[in-house]
């Protein structure tokens, strides 16, 4: 109270958190407000949409805010803590529309919210295609989902087009967020093609924000303190990305009240997808692969082309797996469970686990390299002679070699904006019919219409061979799709060939060997 008057309470963003101004922390209120609160489920908590306990009587705040919607979910707990460089309270701006709802219920004509509002956007045109029947299901459960949400299908079925229909639906600042450059520039050529409007740019070496701005994982993160109040809607393309130690905060630092994630494979092997729930939204919307398999996407086949090591090659490799195993055994005897992990933390300073090492990558490399590859390679290109094959390689060494040996171009992570560019259009164009990279195309670019794919290495990510297999899979005609899978036969790639072909998207598919 001041003078009769009770003081203005004040939310504001500073630096990637809300700053709440006026209340003064009293005995007991700085060590309530560090714990999480726990959602209240009475009656006045399903009215408001937020529970209002009372932990302390001494907090100047009167109770923890506690948050029942999306932004606020199991794992992710709000903390307000003091801060007493600023004379203010703060907490991370994910928590935005809960406290606005909370401090504008309890305070009512005191409280003062000071937050940047997106502005709306006028689009110089429209011009989207007419969604399919399982892409307007898709919007319409996002919207259902209070605009909060992740929407699920697989490669090829249309998501950038769900996103435009958002977009447009919304009609508010965006910021759509992908996981690579190329991605990037992707979505600012789309954004210009279908609405007439040239969205900002940051990343690779630009800042350049607009009401409709397009960034990187890496890039958003870094500058979210800066601009996370100005966008109402945000797009996390290839969501699966987003719960990554530090891109976490691109969506914990922005006050976005509309969120929608995109992705055809949202599992990680560290089970970190489990916060895209509270990081975005629940998932809204999920297309099974087996439902458009044939009508939406082409139907495939997939061919498994087992190959040998030539005799050098076989010698080394089994040299390389007696070193490895010998170290891993000597080691096990002095220390029970004793893991991959635990040799690459003594490489530094062990020159034997160095060794090993050496010695597992030389395993490899000739795995992902064996001369057979190359041959059975010829032999695709002169079956499928004239078509559009796209040559997925396990290293950036192999697709040099490739490309090398059969003068086709390749795309790697360092080749230049312009560079890539020019290669994608004479491809399109069929200029080149063979196009060979690394992991640049897994996930999101699109790339013309190709029907066949060889696999000639990769891990053992079920994501990735779905990514993969998505290249070929959009429909044109009555064409079907197949896919080459070149793999050392009696070695450990036998394995990853396994463990990436247990997605969904390769149920009831006829595996063919040759």
């Amino acid at each position: 109270m001041v003078d009769g008057r009770q003081q203005p309470i004040t939310l504001s963003f500073d630096r990637g958190t809300l700053l709440l101004t006026g209340p003064q922390p009293q005995e007991g209120s700085v060590a309530w407000a560090s714990r999480p609160w726990t959602p209240d489920h009475g009656q006045d908590a399903r009215e408001s949409g937020m529970g209002l306990g009372s932990p302390t009587q001494n907090s100047a705040l009167g109770g923890p805010f506690q948050p029942m919607d999306s932004g606020s979910r199991a794992g992710c707990p709000c903390h307000w803590q003091w801060d007493a460089r600023v004379g203010a309270w703060r907490c991370e701006a994910i928590h935005y529309q809960a406290m606005r709802a909370a401090l504008s219920r309890r305070f009512r004509a005191c409280f003062r919210d000071e937050v940047l509002k997106p502005v709306r956007v006028s689009w110089p045109k429209t011009d989207l295609p007419v969604l399919r029947t399982e892409q307007k299901e898709a919007l319409e459960a996002w919207v259902k989902g209070g605009r909060r949400g992740q929407i699920v299908m697989p490669t090829g079925t249309g998501k950038t087009e769900v996103a435009f229909a958002a977009m447009a639906e919304t009609q508010v600042a965006t910021l759509v967020v992908a996981p690579v450059r190329d991605l990037m520039y992707q979505w600012h050529r789309r954004i210009l093609a279908a609405f007439g409007y040239d969205a900002g740019i940051v990343g690779d070496n630009t800042f350049d924000i607009k009401p409709v701005t397009v960034t990187t994982y890496d890039s958003a993160y870094i500058h979210m303190d800066k601009m996370g109040a100005g966008f109402g809607l945000l797009i996390f393309d290839e969501e699966h990305h987003l719960p990554g130690q530090c891109r976490r905060e691109a969506a914990i630092l922005s006050t976005a009240t509309m969120r929608l994630g995109l992705t055809a494979t949202p599992e990680r092997s560290d089970g970190l997808e489990a916060d895209l729930d509270w990081l975005i939204g629940p998932v809204a919307y999920r297309l099974p692969f087996k439902t458009v398999r044939g009508s939406t996407l082409a139907d495939f086949d997939v061919v498994r082309v087992p190959v040998a090591l030539n005799d050098a090659e076989q010698a080394t490799y089994d040299q390389c797996s007696r070193v490895v195993q010998h170290f891993l055994a000597s080691r096990r005897k002095e220390t029970p469970g004793y893991t991959w992990q635990d040799l690459c933390k003594e490489t530094g300073k062990d020159p034997q686990a160095r060794h090993a090492q050496k010695a597992y990558y030389l395993k490899r490399s000739i795995e992902d390299r064996a001369a057979e590859k190359l041959r059975v390679l010829e032999d695709i290109f002169r079956l499928h002679y004239g078509q559009q094959i796209l040559i997925f390689a396990g290293s950036n060494a192999m697709a040099i070699e490739v490309s090398k040996r059969f003068l086709v171009p390749t795309i790697l992570s360092h080749t230049r904006k312009r560079e890539r560019l020019a290669v994608l259009e004479g491809f399109a164009k069929g200029e080149f019919t063979v196009l060979v990279a690394n992991r640049v195309l897994d996930e999101g670019v699109d790339v013309p219409e190709a029907k066949v794919a060889v696999v000639i290495g990769g891990q053992a990510s079920t994501r990735q061979a779905t990514q993969r297999l998505g290249r070929v899979l959009r429909r044109s005609g009555s064409s079907r799709a197949t896919l080459y899978e070149v793999v050392c036969d009696d070695t450990k790639e036998v394995e990853r060939s396994r463990k990436r072909r247990q997605g969904d998207a390769y149920e009831r598919t006829v595996h063919r060997r040759v």
